[in-house]
């Protein structure tokens, strides 16, 4: 497998901030702040964002991050590519410290996800996806090695037989909508199985094969959702937005997602 430059430095990026985030998930107490819409903030999204920009400006390519979201569209409408980026996607899961968080970073052109970097600090796996070469998961990482490249790659999805129709949540944000789905598919599916998971771990999980569907009916933003796309995408996956019926596409002036359907 051969990465792109563009790709190596996101690897990078994402490896560095997971092994700071872990460092201040694993201390006893950490500080918890609050931002306008009143979503928490901790120190290790403040850290993986100054680490994550670090590598990314090195690009010369514009970065929207959650972190440093206040960028005016007059400014973004021009840009025909961009990296957006989430350095802590899962704030919540990470205060409850029950793992599922994770490190995301999408290079946008043209408004469609062309790359895609997910990072799981805590299970230590490792979600790529480019345009040019399909999406993959490593196992096992937990820092960047330069030869990263040749390490034992999965290719997406991973075949998984015998398993039974299964459907993801969000953990957090389970809206009635999203069970009224849920129960119409199980008239089709009687064996339907329902889980819930934080972050863009739900995205992952229908890239990888391990799940069928993930229903979003409810809020997200640009930031949670692009590097998932990526992974999807190029894993043979769609995710489609609910209103307009098409692929999610990016930089749009509202950065607040429709819903949207996995599958």
């Amino acid at each position: 497998m051969e990465f792109s430059k563009n790709l190596n430095i996101a690897v990078k990026a994402a490896l560095e901030a997971g092994e700071a985030i872990i460092k201040v998930y694993n201390e006893e107490d950490f500080e918890v702040d609050f931002k306008s819409d009143n979503s928490p903030l901790t120190t290790a999204d403040k850290i993986s964002h100054t680490i994550i920009m670090e590598h990314l400006t090195k690009t010369d390519i514009p970065v929207l991050s959650e972190e440093g979201r206040d960028i005016p569209y007059s400014e973004r409408e021009n840009w025909d590519q961009l990296w957006i980026v989430d350095p802590i996607d899962g704030t919540k899961e990470f205060i409850k410290r029950n793992g599922e968080f994770t490190v995301n970073i999408a290079l946008v052109r043209n408004q469609i996800p062309v790359l895609g970097v997910i990072y799981v600090p805590v299970l230590k796996e490792l979600y790529i996806a480019e345009d040019t070469f399909g999406s993959y998961k490593l196992f096992d990482v937990d820092k960047y090695e330069d030869d990263l490249k040749n390490k034992d790659w999965k290719a997406l999805p991973i075949d998984q037989p015998d398993r039974p129709f299964r459907v993801v949540a969000s953990k957090s944000h389970l809206s009635p909508e999203t069970e009224d789905f849920i129960n119409d598919l199980s008239k089709d599916h009687p064996n339907l199985e329902t889980i819930s998971k934080g972050s863009s771990l739900k995205l992952c999980m229908v890239a990888e094969g391990t799940a069928d569907y993930y229903p979003r009916f409810a809020p997200t933003m640009e930031w949670d959702t692009a590097a998932g796309q990526a992974i999807c995408m190029y894993a043979g996956k769609t995710v489609t937005d609910y209103i307009t019926k098409k692929p999610m596409i990016y930089n749009r002036e509202n950065l607040l997602n429709n819903w949207f359907l996995v599958k």
